[in-house]
């Protein structure tokens, strides 16, 4: 089914928001209440490690949605909130159709309200330096990604606090990728303009991108799969991305900053974060790959 060209940037923008969102949610982690409270004696530095981590994602996914939506981004609405790191290279307003500008608008005050919510817990650090220029052909590689890291990091917190926080980030931002995969999925034979291929092709060769990168098996599927992979063995639709139980992937934090770099390589910076993620974690590899240059 031919797709006109008038449709073509809700196809592409869909595929960019799912690329993104699949990223995202796997990697958000919380940690535990915020250094200054002296009362917090019952969370652990590594739930405060791994609760800052995902902040890299969510500064990117605030400033992609915003930006997509309305045409700038945190600078604007909540300058606050960047404790002064630098703006976006490239980022822009995206052509979008009402009813996904609209999708899209509310994800974006979605992910302000997530970065409030983190920094309540944990000091932060500044937005880190965001590459947008790429957004086309690069968002392809980031939201469910964040969710896996939701995942993954939960049995690694030991503070209630923080497991609760992760909980409700992790619902919005299932929910989010949920939303998106259901409309790229009610469209998954049409063709993308200008590539020639359907959605759903688009979104395996995402997924198999995402997993070849992460390198960690696999943790990404596309819309349609082989009756093999879908829910029990019984059916070729994946709105829903599962393993064999039908139960979310997990990821850890290397395997997020090897997509997110685009290198495969957790020391290696670049793609989304020319200048590296940032973080004690995301560092940590960064100071490694400093010291074996010397």
């Amino acid at each position: 089914m031919a797709i006109t060209k008038e449709r073509r940037s809700l196809f592409v923008s869909m595929m960019m928001v799912l690329f993104f969102l699949f990223n995202v949610h796997h990697l958000q982690v919380m940690g535990c209440p915020n250094n200054n409270d002296q009362g917090a004696t019952n969370c652990t530095d590594q739930d405060r490690k791994l609760l800052e981590f995902p902040l890299n994602l969510e500064y990117f996914e605030a400033e992609f949605f915003l930006f997509g939506a309305l045409g700038f981004g945190l600078d604007k609405v909540a300058p606050n909130l960047t404790m002064g790191g630098p703006s976006p290279l490239g980022a822009q307003k995206a052509n979008l159709d009402p009813l996904t500008r609209d999708v899209i608008l509310q994800f974006a005050w979605q992910e302000v309200g997530h970065l409030r919510a983190i920094k309540k817990t944990v000091k932060g650090f500044p937005r880190p330096q965001l590459d947008l220029s790429r957004l086309l052909i690069a968002s392809y590689l980031i939201p469910y990604v964040g969710l896996t890291g939701y995942v993954g990091a939960n049995p690694k917190l030991q503070c209630p606090e923080s497991r609760k926080l992760v909980a409700g980030l992790l619902g919005v931002e299932s929910g989010q990728d949920a939303v998106i995969r259901t409309m790229l999925y009610a469209r998954a034979g049409h063709i993308v303009y200008p590539y020639g291929i359907t959605v759903a092709a688009f979104t395996d060769k995402i997924s198999n991108l995402r997993n070849k990168l992460g390198k960690a098996g696999v943790k990404d599927e596309g819309l349609i799969v082989p009756k093999v992979m879908g829910a029990e063995g019984q059916v070729n639709g994946n709105v829903l991305v599962g393993n064999e139980l039908s139960l979310a992937y997990d990821r850890t934090p290397e395997e997020i900053l090897r997509i997110v770099y685009g290198s495969g390589n957790e020391s290696v910076p670049g793609g989304f974060y020319p200048k590296g993620a940032d973080g004690e974690i995301a560092k940590s590899y960064l100071v490694t790959t400093t010291a074996s240059e010397v």
